[in-house]
């Protein structure tokens, strides 16, 4: 009887995902402060599960990259900024996007235990692509500084949503699920790549 629960509720989860808006770094000129910044990060699914996936391999990988992890995304994701603010050339930047999506599913669906280093190479190389896009909106906002301080707190609750999904799959069948859901966030960064270099 658990086995088609925990299908219905992937088949569920997958649904509210492919129901989502693909990107959510298609706009320039966002108006707003705060809540605008903190509803961006929301409004896009890739945005979304690489900062969920993020939270979700750090709890796998266990300490000290499950804190890490989620400290070294948003600091990287600074940098990318003031790299798209100051219109510092960055190639493919939505495949990079699409990218980050399809490895960091594919590092939970794979149960990769990756060396702290190779983890936190990987997520600060991410981190500068989805920085980077949204770099390129934040001079035109009416409120800059609020709209940061807005996306910055959603996408550490992000990494937190993440975290608290890995820890709830500690169990042996739970990893499982977690695979599964790594699996499927993967899937969902093909299709984002496909759709980017289409």
């Amino acid at each position: 009887m658990a086995t088609p629960s925990i299908r219905g509720r992937s088949a569920f989860l997958g649904g509210c995902v492919l129901s989502l808006p693909a990107y959510a770094h298609t706009g320039t000129g966002l108006a707003g402060g705060f809540l605008a910044g903190f509803a961006h990060p929301l409004s896009g699914a890739d945005h979304l599960l690489a900062m969920v996936s993020v939270g979700l391999w750090g709890a796998f990988l266990g300490r000290p990259l499950v804190h890490l992890l989620p400290v070294v995304f948003p600091a990287m994701m600074v940098g990318g900024a003031m790299l798209g603010m100051f219109g510092a050339p960055l190639p493919s930047v939505e495949s990079g996007i699409a990218l980050s999506v399809l490895v960091l599913g594919l590092c939970i669906a794979l149960a990769w235990r990756a060396p702290a280093w190779a983890a936190v190479a990987v997520v600060a190389l991410f981190a500068l692509f989805h920085g980077y896009a949204h770099g390129r909106e934040l001079p035109a906002a009416a409120d800059p500084v609020g709209y940061s301080s807005g996306f910055v707190l959603a996408t550490g609750l992000l990494h937190v949503a993440g975290i608290a999904l890995g820890l709830l799959c500690a169990q042996p069948v739970g990893k499982l699920v977690a695979r599964g859901i790594g699996a499927s966030i993967g899937v969902a960064g093909l299709c984002f790549l496909l759709k980017a270099v289409s």
